[in-house]
């Protein structure tokens, strides 16, 4: 199973690292990464395969979205399904 995983914010150094960083250490593995930077502003959209997570998908979610707060980034991530779900017209 897959969970898409967006970042926003302004572009630091370091941003792509620390969250593929935090994914390794739940064991979510990244499949695919976009990354842009526009003017001083970063986004990227990432797919995960989550299968092997050390903690439940919902904890894993927190420990993201805390991740953000401590580095003024806003994330998100939502299990594939959910996010072809609301795509889907």
């Amino acid at each position: 199973m897959n969970a898409v995983l967006s970042v926003v914010g302004k572009d630091t150094v370091g941003i792509l690292a620390s969250v593929a960083s935090k994914c390794s250490e739940y064991k979510a593995n990244v499949n695919d990464v976009t990354q842009t930077i526009i003017d001083k502003y970063f986004a990227m959209f990432m797919i995960i395969n989550i299968d092997n997570l050390t903690i439940e998908f919902n904890k894993f979610v927190d420990e993201m979205t805390d991740l953000g707060k401590n580095k003024g980034l806003e994330i998100h991530c939502m299990h594939e399904d959910i996010f072809n779900l609301m795509h889907k017209i």
